[in-house]
């Protein structure tokens, strides 16, 4: 169903835009620093899994509905820009100490998963990125394109979840080592609110390519 040769290429191609520092990375590491290492790895999961959502959109030619309609665009850029101003300001406000008893520990398994799922879905660059990407290693002779643009779009799936949950764990377990001081816990709150608010603004700021 797809070309061996062009396949191999994707597998390196997909390899490199996955260990590249980008907006899930940061936003992963931001969650496994908040919630540990369990978080990371789920907040992994949950941008793998619109990731999945987003190559099933290609595959079916969904996504080049972006490329159409500029303020769908535009009106799903806000939303995610919201939203991860509203996982800022969460951030920024919590105060708890984890080696409290009976303090809270940042998001929670589902609740970091939804995050990740929310924060990615609501992202049309990713949209757009499929829909340039992709085609790129599709061989139109072979027949079943759709069939081809899913393996593909599985292939990234994987790596990415790989690759982030690696990150989210390791994230988490540094995290888990320094949040013992009340005042290192507060001032990794600041920076993930840090990180939430610049993925925000630079999808804000960001204009469709």
């Amino acid at each position: 169903m797809v070309d061996p040769t062009l396949y191999t290429a994707f597998l390196l191609a997909g390899f490199a835009l996955c260990v590249t520092p980008g907006p899930d990375m940061m936003f992963i590491v931001a969650m496994g620093g908040r919630g540990g290492p369990t978080a990371g790895v789920m907040a992994a999961l949950g941008v793998a899994s619109a990731m999945l959502v987003h190559a099933v959109a290609a595959a079916l030619g969904l996504s080049a509905l972006f490329t159409a309609l500029p303020t769908l665009y535009h009106v799903l850029r806000w939303a995610g820009a919201a939203y991860l101003l509203y996982l800022a300001v969460k951030a920024f406000r919590d105060r708890s100490t984890p080696a409290e008893e009976g303090a809270p520990r940042g998001p929670g398994m589902r609740r970091a998963f939804w995050q990740g799922a929310i924060t990615n879905l609501l992202n049309p660059k990713v949209i757009l990125f499929n829909v340039a990407f992709l085609p790129q290693f599709v061989d139109p002779s072979l027949g079943h394109v759709p069939g081809q643009l899913l393996v593909l779009g599985g292939t990234l799936v994987v790596l990415g979840f790989l690759t982030d949950g690696l990150i989210g764990l390791v994230s988490g377990r540094l995290a888990g080592l320094l949040r013992r001081s009340k005042r290192v816990n507060r001032w990794m709150n600041i920076a993930s609110g840090t990180v939430f608010t610049g993925l925000a603004v630079r999808l804000v700021v960001a204009s469709p390519k």
